[in-house]
């Protein structure tokens, strides 16, 4: 079964990486977009399996994308990855309380991330 991974990043150099490490996942297709809105349009068109996000986007941030994602009833239990940047010590309690299934500091291993989404297909 073809499963949909939405990334959301908007720098170049981390999309193409997190593309390339995730399309080695069997029955994987990796759909990409640089920004939250265009995140959640493709969430409400689409059926996404999982959404990796970064936080700092442009207009509105990882945070505000995930509470929009975890308020749509058909996408509350949406397996949601952060990859991000932000050195704040709050950052991780703060993703935790939004919802969101794992966070990946920068510099993150794609290979972690994929090895990641590979326990979640192979559980679910």
């Amino acid at each position: 079964m073809q499963r949909t991974v939405l990334v959301v990043e908007d720098t170049d150099i981390c999309r193409d990486a997190l593309e390339v490490a995730l399309m080695r996942i069997k029955d994987i297709e990796v759909q990409v977009v640089p920004t939250a809105e265009q995140a959640l349009s493709r969430l409400r068109t689409h059926n996404i399996w999982a959404l990796l996000t970064d936080l700092n986007l442009p207009a509105m941030d990882g945070f505000e994308l995930i509470a929009a994602v975890r308020s749509m009833p058909q996408y509350s239990t949406l397996p949601i990855l952060v990859l991000s940047g932000n050195a704040n010590a709050d950052t991780p309690s703060r993703l935790a309380e939004l919802g969101a299934n794992a966070y990946f500091p920068k510099p993150y291993s794609p290979a972690e991330v994929r090895a990641f989404l590979e326990q979640l297909s192979d559980a679910s």
